[in-house]
């Protein structure tokens, strides 16, 4: 089903001239120089194509004849190619290889355009026979565009070779010559056609080698089965396999808007129709707050989606996909896949982020924060090479987009890092209560939980966390400016076996009340939460820790509405 619905997605981009997609025989490919000829063959140029991005050179992208598959033998691509095909040399040492590869290249043209009578073609022949692979150390920038894809110009044309009509007649006359001799029935269309042996190499997955990987590849005997090799054991059509690796290049692309890199996963999604969800759905899951402040279209967006509002010209009835990938060696390994209505993306989304809402630390903190976000809070964002689980990014992903419960990983890893660091901010506060109260809508486990303090709420975990902040308040009354808290000393004990530490805690707030402003204030807070609790907890479960730490960072915030809160306890 995947690669069908990639295979009609490439149909829709193809009736669309404005998506620059390939057509079949080509490929969208990095080209780093260009190499402009005199009309007799004679070299004169070799010019930088990259263009500035930020602060970095990076290749432009063009569509060339499509790029053959390497395996374990130097093939050459058709009027284009890296230096070592196109110049015989690299910056590698590798001089014997690397003029293989150019003599490999220019025989292939020799006999591929043997017949053309064109003065271009002429032009490029002439320059294969006269080209001394000596010279290339001596090209403008070399050290910097040696081992870089090269194409071909005639001086005085703005058109490169490889886009003349007749040459493009000539290469793909070459390929319909030169598929795939089985025949057989396409596991995606279902219908009698050549089959691929090798699939065009998928390319923008994090990670996945340079050159390219695969979803569908057989590369040791242990796969395969019947006497068939490589890919005629999952068979699939030329013209199909062209079609879903061309989309989905399309889609993984630098700057494409429907990629979203969620961990160690990369997620891409479309609509089987054109809808402005393809450009807003990877915003509206990890919007950074540069594009709500730029992007007034998005806020509207995302207050429209958590208010369960519908969003202006969005077709909620059209299907929409998203893919996760991730990375596997030389080939890529699917991660997920999930097919909804753009209304119930919407739903899910929006559900999401009302799950999410609780009072803020500040002002500036993120009114949605995205999911990168919270995965950020389940890792000590001080280490060096510290990233999230890689499922749980995934899971977490699916969870939003099925409404179903959040994964139990992400509960323990947040819980963890306040144990590990008692840190206990908004965004592990909202991760928390939005773990808590799907879990009650779902399975009316544990009770629901508000976005600011709930003086009604007598959960003895949510009680506990209240005291907590109130007798580390009372403690920083007694001594101003003190750098140590008792939450530094006894979170992980309050928070996991309170009946051990309560007691004792209790005890010493009696000598900080005596010294602390406001002192009979918080005595009577004190007095007003203890009176409903009938005992202290000998244990508390994962999720009552999760309450302890909403009852405490609830009560933390009531503490900054200052005089006024001062004067409703009094």
């Amino acid at each position: 089903m995947i690669l069908q619905e990639l295979c009609r997605y490439y149909d829709r981009l193809a009736e669309d001239p404005a998506t620059g997609i390939s057509p079949p025989g080509f490929s969208r490919e990095k080209i780093h120089a260009e190499i402009v000829l005199d009309s007799d063959g004679s070299f004169l140029q070799f010019n930088d194509l990259r263009v500035q991005k930020g602060k970095r050179l990076v290749p432009c992208e063009m569509i060339v004849p499509q790029s053959v598959k390497r395996t374990n033998s130097p093939a050459p691509n058709f009027l284009w190619d890296n230096t070592s095909y196109v110049l015989g040399a690299d910056n590698k040492g590798r001089a014997d290889k690397a003029a293989q590869c150019f003599e490999l290249f220019r025989d292939f043209h020799r006999k591929l355009l043997k017949t053309e009578k064109e003065p271009y073609v002429l032009a490029f022949l002439a320059f294969l026979s006269n080209w001394d692979p000596q010279r290339a150390s001596s090209l403008n920038h070399w050290d910097e565009l040696a081992g870089g894809n090269v194409v071909f110009r005639l001086n005085g044309e703005r058109q490169y070779l490889h886009e003349k009509a007749s040459v493009r007649k000539i290469w793909l006359e070459y390929k319909s010559r030169n598929q795939e001799g089985v025949q057989g029935y396409c596991l995606v269309t279902g219908q009698q056609q050549p089959i691929a042996r090798l699939h065009p190499a998928i390319k923008g997955v994090k990670d996945t080698q340079s050159s390219g990987a695969a979803i569908v590849a057989f590369n040791l005997d242990a796969f395969c089965s019947y006497g068939k090799e490589q890919n005629f054991n999952a068979p699939v059509g030329e013209m199909s396999a062209f079609s879903y690796t061309t989309a989905l290049n399309y889609l993984l692309a630098n700057d494409s808007r429907q990629k979203l890199q969620i961990g160690d996963a990369t997620a891409v999604f479309w609509t089987e129709r054109p809808s402005p969800m393809e450009g807003l759905f990877g915003m509206m899951l990890d919007p950074k707050e540069s594009d709500i402040s730029d992007n007034a279209e998005l806020g509207r967006v995302l207050e429209a989606v958590r208010e369960g509002r519908p969003v202006d010209r969005m077709d909620s009835d059209i299907r929409f996909f998203i893919l996760g990938l991730s990375p596997n060696a030389a080939r890529i390994a699917v991660r997920f896949w999930h097919v909804c209505t753009v209304g119930e993306a919407e739903e899910r989304i929006g559900q999401h982020f009302r799950d999410l809402r609780i009072q803020k630390d500040f002002d500036s903190e993120p009114d949605f924060p995205g999911i990168w976000r919270l995965l950020r809070e389940t890792v000590n964002q001080e280490a060096r090479n510290s990233s999230p689980q890689p499922l749980l990014a995934g899971s977490l992903l699916r969870s939003i987009l099925q409404g179903t419960a959040y994964p139990q990983a992400l509960q323990n890893a947040v819980i963890n890092r306040i144990r590990a660091d008692q840190e206990i901010n908004y965004v592990r506060a909202a991760i928390l209560k939005a773990i808590l109260v799907r879990k009650y809508r779902l399975y009316k486990q544990g009770m629901e939980v508000s976005m600011a303090l709930d003086r009604e709420n007598k959960n003895p975990a949510y009680l506990l966390g209240r005291l907590f902040a109130v007798l580390e308040k009372v403690q920083q009354g007694a001594s101003p400016g003190i750098n140590t808290t008792i939450k530094n000393r006894f979170w992980g004990a309050a928070s996991a076996t309170p009946k051990v530490v309560f007691p004792q805690l209790l005890r010493l707030a009696q000598h900080h009340l005596e010294k602390a402003e406001y002192g009979r204030m918080w005595d009577k807070q004190i007095e007003e939460i203890l009176a409903d609790l009938s005992d202290f907890p000998a244990h508390l479960s994962l999720d009552e820790q999760g309450l302890f730490a909403l009852g405490y960072y609830h009560q933390r915030q009531d503490f900054f509405k200052g005089k006024e809160s001062r004067e409703t306890i009094q």
